[in-house]
């Protein structure tokens, strides 16, 4: 059975700074590539970072320069570092799995329940 339990979520001011992590277990063959989406309400889910089996990060233009993706493998966890946070990066955080995909867009087998991320002006 694959599950993945995201957790972190707060809510931050902003230019704050706020950690995601996501823990994982189950078959590990379908934790190739492992990335990171989030939901603004009203919008739609989009792809903020991942890393594929080589630990190779690939991040959205929006949050470039603010946001590091890193897997512990030991410990089973993908986290998401986030600084310089901004009202518009509020929303519903969601970790992603695949056995094979490592894009930025919808195309993950396997996801977690959410973590909401707030952030105030």
């Amino acid at each position: 059975q694959v599950e993945l339990v995201e957790s972190g979520g707060d809510s931050v001011e902003s230019g704050g700074s706020l950690s995601l992590s996501c823990a994982y277990t189950g078959n590990l063959a379908y934790f190739v590539c492992m990335a990171w989406f989030r939901q603004a309400p009203g919008g739609e889910r989009e792809g903020v970072a991942r890393v594929n089996s080589a630990n190779i990060p690939i991040y959205a233009e929006s949050v470039k320069g603010r946001f590091t993706v890193t897997r512990d493998v030991a410990a089973s966890t993908l986290y998401l570092h986030m600084s310089g946070l901004k009202p518009e990066d509020t929303g519903m955080y969601y970790c992603a799995a695949d056995s094979w995909y490592c894009g930025l867009q919808e195309q993950y087998d396997r996801w977690g329940q959410g973590t909401q991320v707030t952030v105030s002006s």
